[in-house]
């Protein structure tokens, strides 16, 4: 995710999935059957629903997290998960869709929200059924923007959110941009970088990337790890650095490759690889000279924990993990556990650790 909320953020989604994707499921039996295109934030009861009360119905559940793709899709095979394509792509197939389902949460990205409401209208057919679920039963915000978009938009108020039905009328008059592009310096070089609404940081260079780049020091020839890339602002300077350098930029988000790639053209790096991987098991093994690092502050450290164990494991004996964070005492504790010579040095607000293997 691109905001990096703390520790404790995420204490109440459970509560927050449970509704969200309750107030879907309370609503597909009275959607048309057909073929539709929706995401989860739960563990896909809505698609499952919404195919086992309409027999001829297909549907794309789009995903922005391999993660999460992978909790949800079904492992057994079944006439009912046959019915469902479990995606995780930067974007949602392009297919023509007869009903778009879309849930939000109301800590929700506001520019993703809004690129979601433009893509779900643009995969609708004409006179195609959208639905807006809203775990906020006071939202104003979604309501407003939905009427940008369709010319009449029915409110349904339930007991824990509101739910928002609309009908495709035609094309889009007007589509909005939601890529951003921006130039960084690091040391002699300018640098261009790509991002997108979803990708950690979108519009900007964040600051303990910055201070990760700042302070790395790469050597002709080196092997590269950048964990959880993001932009990949952090690969395209440490390939652009030295002569020979190879750089593998790993993301649970597709759209984080997306934009590496991109980012890896315009600059004109042929030694930027790109990974779809959020548990570690596809990066080689005992490969890497050196790994960088810039983990998320929520889930309880569950996730900065998950980068050590990936560093320790992708590393050649001797190589070198930098983990940058404001948050330095649970690193210091944690650390030595999987590295040696751990040390740590402040900059400004910041803080770098490094061991070795």
């Amino acid at each position: 995710m691109p905001r990096r909320p703390r520790d404790d953020d995420d204490d109440d989604q459970p509560l927050r999935v449970r509704l969200s994707e309750q107030l879907r499921i309370d609503i597909s039996a009275e959607l048309p059957g057909g073929r539709m295109l929706c995401n989860t934030v739960g563990r896909g009861q809505f698609p499952r629903a919404y195919v086992a009360v309409h027999p001829e119905a297909t549907a794309v559940c789009w995903f922005l997290d391999v993660y999460q793709r992978d909790q949800t899709a079904g492992a057994e095979e079944s006439e009912l998960e046959a019915r469902i394509e479990w995606v995780c792509t930067a974007d949602p197939p392009e297919d023509p869709f007869d009903l778009v389902v879309w849930g939000f949460g109301t800590r929700g990205e506001t520019e993703l929200v809004r690129e979601m409401l433009q893509l779900g209208y643009q995969r609708l057919r004409d006179e195609g059924r959208f639905v807006a679920v809203i775990d906020n039963p006071d939202d104003q915000w979604l309501h407003t923007e939905l009427k940008k978009l369709y010319p009449k938009v029915t409110r349904r108020p339930v007991k824990k959110g509101v739910i928002y039905l609309c009908t495709k009328p035609g094309p889009l008059a007007k589509e909005k941009n939601y890529r951003a592009e921006f130039v960084f310096r690091d040391r002699e070089k300018l640098i261009k970088s790509y991002t997108r609404p979803s990708v950690f940081s979108h519009r900007h260079i964040d600051v303990g990337a910055r201070t990760l780049i700042n302070t790395m020091e790469i050597e002709p020839g080196q092997q590269v790890l950048d964990l959880g890339c993001g932009s990949g602002v952090v690969a395209l300077a440490a390939a652009s650095r030295a002569e020979d350098v190879q750089v593998l930029a790993v993301d649970s988000n597709p759209r984080a490759l997306e934009c590496v790639q991109h980012g890896a053209t315009a600059n004109g790096l042929t030694g930027i690889d790109t990974l779809l991987d959020a548990g570690g098991q596809l990066i080689p093994r005992g490969q890497f000279d050196l790994v960088l690092a810039n983990p998320p502050y929520f889930s309880h450290y569950r996730i900065a924990e998950l980068f050590l164990r990936m560093a320790h494991r992708a590393l050649k004996p001797g190589g070198t993990v930098h983990v940058v964070t404001k948050t330095p005492k649970w690193f210091a504790e944690t650390m030595p556990q999987y590295f040696q010579d751990v040390a740590a040095e402040q900059i400004k607000e910041y803080w770098v650790l490094t061991g070795t293997h």
